[in-house]
Order: structure tokens, then sequence, then C-alpha cells
């Protein structure tokens, strides 16, 4: 999956926060978004994931050299960001089950082994609530490698996680499927320094 920008802008009221944006993110690559605190990353993230909308510009989602229509974007994408709630209500269980039946995990994964892969099968019964922000930090990322797309978003990604979790975070990213276009919006070299190309938002601001 590419996801090509051309001369994009976004702005809240009457600040532009980026604008006259031109980029394209190649499928099998992975990008880092970067930029001081405030200058844009997470909202570039969200604009080129298509969860919000630019005021300027256009987006265009391809895979295999075919256009994707804008209102099946979110079928090909997946984006997973410290301000992206869980469900606190749910079982972990229950969120998981509630999760597949919008964004089904790849061929081969099971609940059973995603609990697994995460390292929270005795807590499969446990409320959410009653999680670590570390913990609901790693099941986000769970959710977001293990899930059935063709572009993941990772906002921040080692937020909350200690020293095991994010070396967890790094050998989760290693095994993704060769296809797959990664964007990381990150300040830590820690959370992207594998990555192919780097992006700085700092570039496109308006002066």
């Amino acid at each position: 999956m590419d996801i090509k920008l051309e001369n994009i802008g976004k702005k809240f009221s009457n600040e532009w926060i980026f604008k006259n944006l031109s980029f394209t993110f190649k499928g099998g690559k992975k990008y880092a978004v970067t930029g001081f605190n405030g200058s844009g990353k997470s909202t570039l993230l969200q604009v080129t994931s298509g969860l919000v909308p630019a005021n300027l510009g256009k987006i265009q989602y391809r895979k295999n050299g075919e256009n994707i229509p804008e209102d099946t974007v979110y079928k090909h994408v997946y984006i997973t960001a410290p301000y992206i709630e869980l469900i606190e209500e749910y079982t972990l269980s229950e969120a998981i089950d509630f999760h597949v039946k919008f964004k089904p995990f790849k061929k081969r994964m099971n609940k059973e082994d995603f609990l697994a892969l995460i390292y929270m099968e005795k807590e499969a019964n446990k409320l959410i609530k009653q999680f670590s922000s570390g913990m609901k930090q790693r099941l986000k990322l769970g959710l977001a490698f293990c899930s059935e797309s063709d572009a993941i978003f990772l906002d921040e990604p080692t937020t909350n996680l200690d020293e095991q979790g994010i070396q967890w975070y790094l050998a989760m990213v290693s095994k993704l499927e060769p296809t797959k276009l990664v964007i990381i919006s990150s300040n830590d070299d820690r959370e992207y320094g594998f990555c192919d190309e780097v992006l700085a938002v700092n570039d496109y601001k308006v002066s």
C-alpha cells in the first residue's frame, strides 16, 4: 500500500499546523515523522491515516497499482496512540472479541496466541480499567501489530512502557510483514531508529 500526500495542509481555527506538504509513503518501508513537541506530528499521522480530514490538498491511497476508495481506506489501515482509548468496562477477553468484529486478526492468529504474544494470558478475565498504563499500551500495540492491515500508524509507541516493554516493541516491529507500510510519530530515536526515511514536519510549518 502506498500513500501519496499532495500539497496537504491542516489548520485549527486560523493557525496552520503544516501546509504544502507533499510526500509519498511506500509500502514495505518504515518512516518516522519527527518534530518538536506541538509541531504537528500526531496531527500529520491522523490526517495521513484518514482519521481526520486535511483542510488543503489531496491524499491518494493505492494498493497493487489500484486506487483505494476513500470510504474503504479504514479497512487497510490501523492507528494507535496514547490518546486513543480502550473500553475500560470490558475484560481483556471481551475487548479482544469486540475488536476482532471490526478488525480481524491476521491469518493463523487466535485469541490464545495473542494473549501469549502480549504476555497477558493470566489477565484474560481482568477488567481493562484495572490495567496499568504500560499494560494498556502493550495491548494497543499488540492489536496494531496483529490486526489485518496494509499500513500501521504508531504515535509515540513506547509511551508508558518500561525497558522490557520497549524491547518487546522493537522485536515486534522487526517481525512485521515485509510488505507492510509503517509510519511512526516520535521524538525518541529508540522508537524509530530502524526507519528507512524521516519526514520532519518542522519543514512544513508556516512562518
